[in-house]
């Protein structure tokens, strides 16, 4: 090993692509003839006999370093050998055939170290006599994991509602009831363990957390068997899809805001209710696409593949599902738009990761509280709201790459646009402003809590009756946007 990183160091601190061979140890260079070159020589075993078919030898001394004059070329090249602080040529020649030599030399000696310094740390194990680093775990596609699912007969697919990266969702039947179907391919088979091992902890029922009805296995039509997860129905949709396509006034808005709210900080809590204990459960992908509107106009959470349980004081050792394995799982998250800051510039504080991880479900539900106050008719002055947007979609467009995204949220600390007519509206002039900037505060430490915004919310349910717009603020609220902010095609996607 000493031999090759003695030859790497050679060819990379050697000259070689320089016209002259320069070195610490060389003495100061003739003048050269315009058709000659003077270069510093050192004549090792493998090249000698080089001064008879390169050049003259200028210095007959008895030890290096030695001039030499090419005669046949103005360019000399050559490898040294770097070995106790002492420089040795391995080789020299003409220009181009020893680029080319060297070239290749150089090439092959890069590929051989590679793979010498990547079986080091492997051989060093062994000699040390410690253990090999454990494998992934494969997923178990034999025959054990249909046996611990039941097959459902009665269960009918009827269309596809959306499609994932690791899972198809369908629209069926199951007994009569409408329901979800959530199809995951074999090779998914760890993202539907960990998803279902979430929605199967105790206590996890509640009115704004999707239904979980069980989970099976099955296929529609023809295509190949795998696990279910079978899931209550809300044919309104998701969040996204439904604003898209409607509006509505303060009360339906406050009533999604709050329930979203509810919602998320029942997930974070950690709990004992009626003998059943319920961890802390951060949701990690929280966006419109995986919220659902509720026949009365509440919303649900769902979709729970990235969600992960959080260390609690109550929570016993032996039951942990999906735990994050080191830090890039504890950063790992979903939907990027939706994303903390210090998700996107990887900051986030790993020595407290539970909390770090409230905090970042927290901005993710400040950004869709505003994308559902933007839909509300009693925030604009003339009751016409601009068609929906995501957050951030009038700034990045429908599709921002993460260079983007980290720019403006990031960097420039921008957040979505709150247009001044929301603080003429409810009993607290600057209520909807301050609760949405204390929940996406650029410093996670400063942000609410989920409970907090709840209970901040339920605060502004008692908006100004008789002038919603009272003459003193008209000269104050321009329009929400101007009309060319919102030129942005909305957002369109099925429904789950």
């Amino acid at each position: 090993m000493k031999n090759v990183l003695s030859l790497l160091l050679a060819v990379v601190f050697a000259p070689a692509f320089t016209p002259i061979l320069n070195s610490p140890l060389s003495p100061s260079w003739a003048t050269a003839l315009p058709s000659r070159r003077t270069c510093v020589f050192f004549e090792a075993p493998g090249v000698r006999g080089s001064t008879k078919t390169l050049g003259k030898l200028l210095d007959a001394g008895p030890g290096p370093p030695r001039v030499i004059r090419c005669l046949y070329s103005r360019c000399c090249f050559g490898i040294w050998n770097l070995t106790q602080d002492r420089a040795q040529v391995e080789m020299q020649g003409e220009s181009m055939w020893m680029v080319l030599v060297l070239l290749g030399l150089f090439l092959l000696l890069l590929l051989l170290g590679s793979i010498i310094l990547a079986l080091l740390p492997r051989k060093a194990r062994r000699v040390r006599g410690g253990p090999e680093p454990e494998p992934e775990p494969e997923p178990d596609l034999g025959s054990d994991w249909s046996a611990e699912l039941p097959e459902l007969p009665e269960l009918c697919f009827s269309q596809v509602i959306r499609e994932g990266g690791h899972a198809v969702v369908w629209t069926g039947r199951l007994q009569g009831e409408l329901v979800a179907i959530k199809a995951f391919p074999l090779r998914a088979m760890a993202q539907f363990q960990a998803e279902r091992a979430l929605y199967e902890l105790p206590g996890l029922q509640h009115d704004h957390i999707v239904r979980f009805i069980t989970a099976s296995r099955g296929c529609p039509g023809t295509l190949p068997c795998g696990p279910l997860l079978v899931l209550e129905l809300h044919p309104k949709g998701s969040l996204c899809h439904y604003l898209t396509q409607h509006t509505s006034d303060w009360g339906s808005s406050l009533r999604m805001a709050l329930s979203l709210a509810q919602g998320l900080a029942f997930l974070h809590e950690e709990r004992w209710q009626d003998g059943q204990y319920k961890p802390g459960i951060a949701h990690r992908d929280l966006s419109s696409q995986n919220v659902l509107v509720r026949e009365d106009g509440s919303c649900a959470i769902g979709d729970l593949g990235l969600a992960l349980v959080l260390p609690g004081l109550a929570q016993p050792p032996t039951w942990a599902p999906t735990q994050p394995r080191g830090p890039a799982a504890i950063m790992e998250a979903g939907t990027q738009r939706y994303m903390a800051p210090e998700l996107l510039d990887k900051t986030l504080d790993l020595q407290d990761w539970g909390t770090a991880l409230r905090r970042a479900d927290v901005y993710s539900l400040a950004l869709l509280l505003w994308e559902i106050l933007s839909r509300c008719l009693d925030l604009c002055p003339d009751n016409r709201p601009a068609p929906f947007q995501m957050a951030y979609e009038a700034e990045l467009g429908s599709t921002p790459t993460s260079c983007e995204l980290w720019t403006l949220a990031v960097e420039e600390r921008r957040r979505p646009y709150i247009p001044s007519t929301w603080c003429c509206f409810t009993t607290d002039p600057g209520g909807l402003r301050e609760l949405l900037e204390d929940c996406w505060d650029p410093d996670p430490e400063a942000r609410l809590t989920a409970e907090c915004v709840q209970q901040r919310l339920a605060t502004l349910a008692h908006p100004q009756k008789a002038h919603p717009f009272p003459e003193v603020c008209a000269h104050s609220c321009p329009p929400p946007c101007p009309e060319d902010c919102f030129s942005t095609p909305p957002c369109h996607h099925s429904p789950l």
